[in-house]
């Protein structure tokens, strides 16, 4: 028997050090690196493309590679990365030959975003959307509005770090996430006419809505949604920019969890302005997307109607705590400011510039009742009706003063 049991120990021990000396050797070389592609490609630069490639770039890449200080894709710092994946910079995707994308081809960046694997073969970490099923004319639009003369890719010299990956992001890097194949056959435009096959392209492609409303990213099924687990019942975990987690809702027809009593106009109003039936605003990470038309959130609302109901009842995000007596301050933690801008007001939308933007307090009050007004494509919600009036005033003041702190720290 102790014969026995000194073989068992032994061979515990040297599963303990394999198991050992394999995470040592993981956490010591990184992310793997793959072949890169290649792939022949040249995009045509038109105005349709580009103006359709610029909606489909605010909808999936604005929020994460957009730099406050130059007003361009330049990448950034991503707080709301979970800590537990270490810490994140987006990329520089501006037309910067040096630190940027301009002197990438076409097929280079189709390969990137189709894959997960840049040029130089090293594999982009997992919260980097990778486009699977998108098809083949909209990833086309996207690298046209990547080649054209918009502001938002116009060449800016910014090396941005590497992110620190975490052992666990490098792990999850060789076992659940891995480079997604290129496609072997042509994937064609939806017919837009059918608006349950557009509003299902849309939730699983084009907008991307599935990851986040389903149960755990780790769980994900890139080719074949409807395998993810919860798909589109919501519950999974995401920071927002101060690190306080926000659990995604339910977006499934059940009556009592999830969508299942909203009107397409409900809808509508949720997913382009950011304001539920009940007048109440969506919080950061969610967002309102005003890229999207009228037509597509009604899509997206006729393809989530077929979807099988999940009960799934998820809290909102809880008021934040904070005390004190300045009424703006308290207002702009009551109604989540934060969670966009961040506690110092720089957050993924920045208050530096209203001062400049919006010199008076009523016409900055205005822009915040009615932001899609001034700023059409602005992604902040529509707070006329949600804010109760007599907030308006400290808050415009409170997030005056913030802009103007943080404009002065820089």
């Amino acid at each position: 028997m102790k014969r026995i049991l000194k073989i068992v120990a032994g061979i515990v021990a040297v599963l303990v050090l394999a198991v050992a000396g394999t995470l040592l050797y993981i956490n010591w070389s990184g992310i793997p690196t793959y072949p890169p592609g290649k792939v022949d490609l040249k995009v045509e630069v038109t105005p349709e493309r580009v103006a359709g490639g610029r909606r489909t770039v605010q909808l999936l890449c604005a929020s994460c590679h957009l730099d406050n200080d130059t007003g361009t894709l330049a990448g950034k710092p991503m707080p709301d990365v979970p800590a537990q994946f270490g810490s994140a910079h987006s990329a520089n995707i501006t037309q910067d030959e040096e630190t940027g994308i301009g002197s990438w081809t076409d097929g280079e960046i189709a390969y990137l975003l189709r894959t997960g694997v840049r040029r130089d073969g090293r594999y982009t970490p997992p919260w980097m959307v990778k486009l699977a099923k998108i098809s083949d004319e909209d990833l086309k639009d996207i690298i046209a509005f990547l080649r054209s003369d918009d502001p938002l890719v116009r060449p800016v010299k910014a090396k941005r770090p590497l992110s620190k990956h975490s052992l666990l992001t490098k792990v999850l890097s060789r076992v659940a996430f891995k480079p997604l194949p290129y496609p072997t056959a042509p994937i064609p435009a939806p017919d837009m006419t059918d608006k349950v096959a557009y509003g299902k392209y849309l939730v699983q492609a084009r907008a991307l809505c599935f990851p986040c409303h389903s149960a755990d990213f780790a769980k994900i099924d890139d080719f074949t949604p409807e395998r993810s687990a919860g798909y589109l019942g919501g519950g999974n975990a995401m920071p927002d920019m101060n690190g306080r987690i926000v659990k995604t809702a339910n977006i499934t027809p059940d009556p009592d969890t999830g969508i299942g009593k909203w009107s397409e106009d409900d809808f509508v109003r949720l997913v382009r302005f950011g304001v539920r039936p009940d007048k109440t605003v969506v919080v950061y990470p969610m967002q309102p997307f005003p890229e999207l038309t009228d037509d597509d959130a009604r899509a997206i609302y006729a393809y989530l109607r077929t979807v099988p109901p999940i009960k799934n009842a998820v809290p909102r995000p809880a008021v934040a705590a904070v005390t004190g007596t300045d009424a703006g301050r308290l207002a702009f933690y009551r109604y989540g400011c934060n969670g966009c801008h961040g506690d110092s007001g720089v957050g993924v939308y920045d208050l530096r510039k209203g001062a400049k933007d919006f010199p008076t307090d009523p016409e900055l009050i205005a822009y915040i009742r009615h932001p899609e007004i001034a700023k059409p494509g602005v992604k902040m919600p529509t707070w006329d009706g949600v804010i109760a009036e007599e907030d308006y005033a400290p808050l415009a003041a409170y997030a005056r003063q913030l802009g103007e702190k943080a404009s002065g720290s820089r």
